[in-house]
């Protein structure tokens, strides 16, 4: 038996409008999350159309021109938007019916190339357990019949399968939101033996040792501890009382592990370093879960990849923005001080759940509202963004003059840089910090 798709019944509408625009085809992602029992569908959003489709010469129809890169960008740039628990789930086609036949394939292709696309810029690896199926939807413009099948894309040769695809309304009015506040400190040691020091690459080397400790972390739902196997919604309940709001809200606090294990030999190392990257300050983060008897595990599990996701996004926005505006040289830059961008929330239209989104100090709002519109295919009020985190307007570049308080931050960075490179010793310490800003410094000699 195939695996069941309970839809948000405004997709419907959705996908209905985008068939009398069809010529001679049209694609896009589904947005929404899996379970064992049901994966849910609370968003389809088509791929924004390139300048030069507009340009194509007038002849029979075909799927030649179809931009497997466009699409597999579309859905990285996508993924960047989705809070915890949420995920592209798979594309859809619409098309006219001469292209019935080759559509199919088309999706499958673009199924495996997509995922293959956003598996490269994960620092999490999937669960054993974990659902593997994507959904291909085929829908004729003509007829407006609907076809949906799904692939294995953890095997190449997987083969279609049938699937349901049900309409439902208020799909996620009983969802569970969880949110926490992760303070983070991270040093990132350069090794003098290194001559040319990508940022890029070492930033993303040690992302990945710290999402390891994340994963190991304990977290505190309101303040308990509980087995995994545990119905988080009973969690919910004794929490609360008898009385729940139609949006429910879990507090998390993440408890960082030390080491390993206490019995474990520790050792220390010693390397020669001539720089490093420290990533300080506090982020907001987010996940939803779905109200059909989600384990404690599976709602554990969303909220740490919104962790490990969202500082990770941002390093990879920042590279972005500074080869945009100063080209490829500046991942290798000297001695700097950055500030990531903030992130924002944004609902969804008759739904309990928000999309995310990051942005500079400096951009203003009619560009992230353009950002939704294009990526996303929602139009967005300023004043419907809620932006997670403060951040201060006072942050520049080191100077020879900085002000007091950037003077003090400065001259203890920089004795901690000078003993590193005096004793040539990388020391880890673990260290609470509280910031109302997210930065990105890089120190060399």
């Amino acid at each position: 038996m195939g695996r069941t798709y309970l839809v948000e019944e405004g997709i419907g509408q959705y996908l209905t409008e985008l068939s009398t625009k069809v010529k001679p085809y049209v694609t896009g992602l589904l947005i929404g999350q899996c379970s064992p029992q049901r994966d849910y569908v609370i968003r389809a959003v088509r791929t924004p159309p390139k300048e030069q489709q507009q340009e194509e010469s007038v002849g029979p129809p075909k799927l030649v021109s179809l931009d497997e890169e466009w699409i597999t960008t579309h859905a990285s740039q996508v993924s960047r938007m989705l809070p915890g628990g949420l995920l592209v789930l798979g594309v859809f086609m619409i098309a006219t019916p001469e292209l019935a036949k080759d559509s199919q394939n088309a999706l499958r292709k673009l199924i495996f190339s997509v995922e293959k696309s956003l598996s490269k810029r994960r620092l999490w690896k999937p669960a054993e357990e974990e659902v593997s199926d994507r959904a291909a939807l085929q829908i004729c413009s003509a007829t407006k019949k609907v076809i949906c099948r799904t692939y294995d894309v953890q095997d190449p040769k997987s083969s279609a399968k049938p699937a349901d695809w049900k309409y439902q309304s208020a799909l996620t009015a009983s969802w569970v939101a969880l949110g926490c506040t992760v303070n983070v400190n991270i040093h990132i040691p350069l090794l003098a033996t290194s001559p040319n020091h990508d940022l890029e690459k070492n930033t993303k080397n040690g992302l990945n040792r710290w999402s390891k400790q994340i994963e190991d972390s304990v977290f505190l739902i309101n303040g308990q501890v509980k087995d995994e196997d545990t119905e988080l919604l009973e969690v919910q309940k004794k929490f609360r009382g008898n009385t729940q709001p139609s949006v429910q809200f879990s507090d998390v606090k993440i408890l960082t592990q030390l080491c390993q294990s206490t019995s474990a030999r520790s050792t220390a190392t010693v390397q020669v370093c001539s720089g490093s990257i420290n990533l300080r300050g506090a982020m907001k983060c987010r996940a939803y879960i779905h109200s059909n008897k989600p384990k404690v595990k599976e709602a554990i599990q969303a909220l740490k990849r919104d962790i490990i996701n969202t500082l990770s996004d941002r390093c990879e926005i920042l590279f972005e923005d500074l080869i945009l505006n100063e080209g490829p040289q500046k991942k290798n830059f000297g001695r700097e001080y950055h500030v990531l961008p903030q992130r924002l929330f944004v609902p969804i239209a008759g739904s309990s759940v928000m999309l995310s989104d990051y942005k500079f100090g400096d951009e203003a709002a009619g560009e992230i509202q353009e950002r939704f519109v294009e990526m996303l295919d929602q139009p967005v009020q300023a004043e419907d963004m809620h932006i997670a985190e403060d951040i201060s307007t006072d942050i520049c570049p080191v100077t020879d003059s900085p002000n007091d308080t950037q003077q003090v931050q400065l001259t203890k960075a920089t004795l901690l840089l000078k003993l590193q490179q005096n004793m040539g010793l990388v020391v880890a310490a673990a260290v609470a910090v509280l910031a109302s800003i997210f930065s990105f410094n890089y120190f060399s000699d």
